[in-house]
């Protein structure tokens, strides 16, 4: 019997299993995609928790807990599986596109008194620092310790390193049934049974469909979000830039990232043209030198949004063995790290 059955591929189902693999666990992950497949291929990979947690809390506690952590979890991961991975703390720009989003972040940043490193930028700064940006914007916030991951390899270098401590992962594997089954779980998909002690749904906005508790029914719901990957012809971007109407993500070859929608339309993951173009007028708005980029991609993810915008991660209070991790909504890159220690902990 295999000691930890995963269900969902996606970062943080990759994130918890290399966590227990590296811990000593055997951990098998399956998903009916490739892994990262899901709303983790949609992901722009932002780790900005005083953007996501404007306002003190829980999540705002959670994303501060995990950044933290993500220095040496990339450091640990890289080594383990030998994989590069793209990681900058380049800072975030909020940009003030009006009169009162410009009162309104700059009110944010003088209120900081924990040495966030957040400051208001009048708007000659603003251009000094990222001269392709509209003259129009009137000043920012500036977090320096934020930064990004290129989300494809991270996912493919937690696979890499979950594998090397013995995790076995089945794609293309979609989990049609799971039921206790003598002190532990059987796991059928169309092709197999596999016999696990303790199950973990990392299922994303898929959990309703195997919460066998029926404990989360309703608590998770889809997001569509579309993201656009647009290759820069002009002077390289040095920040990532966050709007009242988008956000912007330069990666090192040049490319980057403009996202995104956030659309109440239940499982549909279809690119539209309304959400394309809504993307690409934000971020023409805000850099002026975007109509001459290449159009490269348009990606969609159905991100799993809670009821209470907080992230569930925790044991079944109904069926001895069974674990949580989903409702991330857009910030699963971000918590990826704590959410694999804390869920890591309560199994062990």
């Amino acid at each position: 019997m295999v000691d930890v059955g995963i269900i969902g591929a996606g970062v943080i189902g990759c994130a918890v299993a290399e966590e227990l693999g590296r811990r000593g666990a055997s951990v098998v992950v399956l998903d009916a995609r490739e892994v990262g497949g899901g709303a983790t291929q949609a992901s722009a990979g932002i780790l900005a928790p005083y953007i996501e947690g404007h306002e003190r809390g829980a999540l705002f506690e959670q994303g501060l807990q995990s950044l933290a952590l993500y220095d040496d979890f990339i450091t640990r991961v890289e080594s383990s599986s030998n994989r590069s991975i793209e990681y900058r703390r380049c800072g975030t720009l909020e940009l003030a596109d009006s009169a009162e989003r410009a009162r309104t972040l700059c009110a944010g940043a003088e209120a900081r008194q924990d040495g966030a490193a957040a400051e208001w930028v009048p708007g000659p700064a603003v251009h000094e620092l990222e001269p392709c940006v509209s003259a129009e914007v009137l000043g920012a916030r500036l977090c320096a310790t934020h930064g990004y991951v290129v989300v494809p390899e991270l996912v493919a270098a937690l696979a890499a390193s979950a594998q090397s401590f013995g995790v076995t992962f089945h794609t293309h594997a979609p989990v049609e049934d799971v039921q206790p089954e003598n002190g532990g779980f059987c796991m059928r998909t169309t092709a197999e049974e596999i016999r696990v002690g303790k199950v973990v749904v990392c299922a994303g906005s898929w959990t309703s469909w195997l919460d066998i508790a029926d404990e989360l029914q309703g608590r998770v719901r889809p997001v569509r979000g579309q993201l656009l990957r647009l290759r820069w012809q002009s002077e390289p971007l040095r920040h990532i830039l966050w709007s009242s109407a988008c956000y912007v993500v330069p990666w090192v070859d040049r490319t980057v990232l403009v996202g995104a929608t956030a659309e109440e339309v239940g499982f549909d993951e279809r690119a539209t043209v309304a959400g394309v173009k809504d993307l690409l007028g934000a971020v023409c708005e805000i850099l002026p030198s975007a109509w001459s980029a290449d159009f490269v991609e348009v990606r969609v993810g159905l991100r799993p949004a809670s009821r209470d915008g907080l992230p569930i991660v925790r044991a079944s209070e109904r069926i001895t063995g069974l674990f949580f991790a989903t409702g991330h909504f857009r910030n699963g890159i971000l918590l990826a790290p704590l959410t694999a220690v804390m869920l890591a902990d309560q199994i062990s």
